[in-house]
Order: structure tokens, then sequence, then C-alpha cells
């Protein structure tokens, strides 16, 4: 079993240039690793800082001190000091993530909406639309709706668009930012099952569950961030 990302030491603050330079500590000391085929959840009340560390993982945010190593095309990149370029690289092809906000292009059809992450690593457009339909058809998304853009849907039908889109591809890491957080419990049932065949397929996973029964479904480790918080001490 092997180790595609390491979390080591990593330290995040924020500073408020409107308040003087204040800094705001986030996240301190961030140890922990992920390994294919399996799912680890990172834990613990909300404001300890999780949405942080997956915003640092994915490149959003950037760290202050630390590395987050990471296995991409035959080499170990450290995502904290990467470039910008070489951070899309490894979205391209290393690191996923799904968020439960869709953020989609204005006017493009929902199937497209989905199928365009394989479309831009080479797949044909009518095979990357076929897998595209084949995940919203498990996704229990009504075919009336995967001509129109999404942006009209309802949440639950976004965020089911949005599990798609993450799921087609085959990156050896993704992220899971509370992937089931609108849905209801069929689709939520169809996501679990989805992450058991990510882990099948070799997989690593990080995600973030506040509904503790999917945690229970998918995890196998648990992080509880709130060791690293810098609002333990509260």
């Amino acid at each position: 079993m092997t180790t595609p990302l390491v979390v080591h030491e990593v330290r995040k603050s924020f500073t408020m240039h409107l308040r003087g330079g204040l800094e705001l500590p986030v996240v301190n000391d961030v140890h922990f690793s992920l390994k294919s085929g399996q799912c680890a959840v990172l834990g613990g009340p909300s404001g300890v800082g999780k949405s942080s560390i997956l915003k640092m993982l994915y490149g959003n945010y950037g760290v202050d001190f630390g590395q987050i190593l990471i296995a991409h095309k035959g080499r170990t990149v450290d995502l904290a000091t990467a470039s910008p370029r070489e951070i899309l690289d490894i979205r391209r092809h290393t690191l996923g993530y799904v968020s439960q906000f869709l953020r989609a292009v204005p006017r493009v059809a929902a199937i497209d909406v989905v199928a365009e992450p394989l479309v831009s690593l080479g797949e044909s457009h009518a095979a990357a639309r076929d897998k595209a339909a084949e995940l919203l058809a498990k996704l229990n998304l009504p075919e009336a709706l995967w001509s129109l853009p999404p942006a009209t849907f309802s949440g639950g039908e976004q965020q089911r668009v949005n599990i798609a889109r993450g799921f087609i591809t085959d990156h050896p890491i993704l992220l899971l930012d509370e992937p089931t957080a609108s849905l209801d419990a069929t689709n939520r049932a169809v996501v679990v099952e989805m992450i058991r065949a990510k882990k099948a397929e070799g997989a690593a996973l990080l995600g973030i569950f506040h509904d503790e029964d999917v945690r229970a479904e998918v995890a196998d480790q648990i992080i509880d961030v709130s060791h690293f918080s810098a609002r333990k001490a509260a």
C-alpha cells in the first residue's frame, strides 16, 4: 500500500491587513499521511480548520511553514512551495477536488460541465459525454436536466453535478469537501458506493463529512483536527 500524500509540520495563519497586520493563527503542526485504497476523514467541531487544511492541500491557500509532499508523475513535489504551473498540472493529473458548491461556466449544459475534466485530459467529447451520462444517471439526476445549465438547478441537483464532475476522472488522490451535505438518503447512499469504488480502484481520499452515518460508512481513519487547531485551548 503506497502513501501518495504526506503532510508534515504545516502551519497556517491569516494576516488581517485592515486590522493593523493582526495575525490570526488557524492550524499548527498539522501532520498526517494518506494511503492508497483508503479514505481518511478530517474530524472535529466546526471552526477548527478542516476546510483550511483541504484548501492548503489543493493549493488555494498558502502555507506559512511545513511540507505537503505529493507523488506526482513519478516524483515527489512539495505543494507548499510548488509554482502555480506545477499546482495546475497536479490538479489536472493527480489531485481531484469535490466541493459542496458548484461553480460552473454559465450557459454550459450539465452533461458538458461533468464531461469537461475528461475532455481536458484528451478524451473524445463523445466518450466523455457517455461517461458523464452514466454518472448523472447513477446519481438520479433526471435526464431532462442534462442539457440545461446547472445554475438553474436546486442545491441538491447542483451538488450531484459537482460530484459527477469530481468522480469522472481517475485522479489517484481525491479531496471531498462535504460531498453529501445537500443530498437525500438515496443519493447519499449512492455517493458512499462511489467512494467505496474509488477505494477499490486504489485512490487515496481525504474528506470532511458532517453526516455521521456517511462518515462511519467510508472512514478508514479519523484525523482529529482539534489537535492542530489554534482554538484548541479555548
